[in-house]
Parts: structure tokens; C-alpha cells; sequence
């Protein structure tokens, strides 16, 4: 009797673990679906990507914290095959880490969500970037959100027009490193693609 028991309760434990898992393959296909019908109207070059991007929000958000920082956001930039954790708290011992925000609002919310990083470490390819290039920040609170390059330029460390938060009601994203010699930033300048 207590064999037959067993044995039925490992039967109904595989059947309950079997449901589940084509409950979850169910969700990331019916998810998919979604987003390759949005983005195909949207902006069909970037399909593959979002997608991917949105499966793997859909199932498991950001980590909430990285190296013992607490993150912001994540940025993805498929061109120079970046993804890194964005951290919260700007410091230069947090820029050791990973890149953090500089300055703004919330990610992926109306305003200029500025993030810095070193030049040799996550943004080291970023003089590869051209206007017209996408990139996507991915945050807990607002979602997965595609931006798209307007503008890249140089400043001196004095110059603070980039991190101005009059967006006339856009969403906007700037990336800030130095130049090689350290004595300019380069800018990067980017708006949510809607």
C-alpha cells in the first residue's frame, strides 16, 4: 500500500511539473507572437532582438541588484554587443563596476536619463555608434523601451547642456564617456522610439 502510495504521488508531482513547463513554453511563445506583431509594424529590423529581450523580461524582470549595487536599469546596445546593469547610485567606485545613472529621471519615464561610463571599460566601443542606432533600456517599473541615436558629439567636462531634462515630453537617453585622452565626453543622444 504505501509502494502504490508513492508511486502516486511521484505520478501527480511529474504531471504537475509537465503543465507547468508547457504553461511557461506556452507564455514565451504567446509572448513572442505579440512582439513580432508589434515590432513588425514598428520597426521591423530590430524583430529578433526585442523579442528575445521581451521573452526574457516576461519570465525573469532585472536583477535587482549587481556586485552589491543596486540597479537601475539594464542597457543593451547590439551594435557594439553591449548589455550591462545600469546602477543606481552614481560614485566612482560604482563606475569600477558597471555604468551607473548621472543624472535624470527614472529610466524609461519622460525626461533625459543620463548614464556615464569609463571609456576602456563598458563604453569602449562606443565611438562606433552612429546616428540611427538602437539601443534599449530595460527597467522593473516601466519595462523594455527602444531608443534610437539622434545625435553623437563632443563636450568639454564644463559643458552641461547634454543632461538638460527639457525633452518637450520625450523620452530620451544619454550616454556619456570621456574621449581617449580624457580631455573632452563624448555624447551620445538618443529618443524612445514610439
Amino acid at each position: 500500500m504505501k509502494k502504490l502510495l508513492i508511486v502516486f504521488i511521484i505520478f501527480i508531482g511529474l504531471i504537475s511539473i509537465y503543465y507547468k513547463y508547457k504553461h511557461t513554453e506556452k507564455k514565451q511563445e504567446e509572448i513572442f507572437i505579440q512582439n513580432k506583431e508589434i515590432i513588425n509594424k514598428e520597426n521591423p529590423k530590430d524583430e529578433e532582438i526585442i523579442c528575445k529581450v521581451n521573452i526574457k523580461k516576461s519570465l525573469n524582470l532585472i536583477n535587482e541588484e549587481y556586485k552589491g549595487n543596486k540597479v537601475s536599469a539594464k542597457l543593451e546596445i547590439p551594435k557594439i554587443n553591449l548589455e550591462s546593469y545600469v546602477l543606481e547610485n552614481y560614485s566612482i567606485e560604482a563606475l569600477k563596476v558597471s555604468v551607473t545613472k548621472f543624472w535624470g529621471n527614472n529610466p524609461n519615464e519622460i525626461g533625459n536619463f543620463c548614464i556615464a561610463g569609463h571609456n576602456y571599460k563598458e563604453f569602449k566601443n562606443i565611438s562606433k555608434l552612429k546616428i540611427g542606432d538602437i539601443l534599449i533600456l530595460t527597467d522593473n517599473y516601466n519595462g523594455i523601451k527602444q531608443y534610437e541615436i539622434y545625435d553623437i558629439f563632443n563636450v568639454l567636462p564644463n559643458e552641461t547642456e547634454c543632461l538638460s531634462q527639457e525633452t518637450d515630453g520625450r523620452k530620451e537617453v544619454t550616454l556619456i564617456t570621456c574621449t581617449p585622452n580624457s580631455k573632452k565626453r563624448i555624447i551620445v543622444k538618443s529618443k524612445e522610439i514610439v
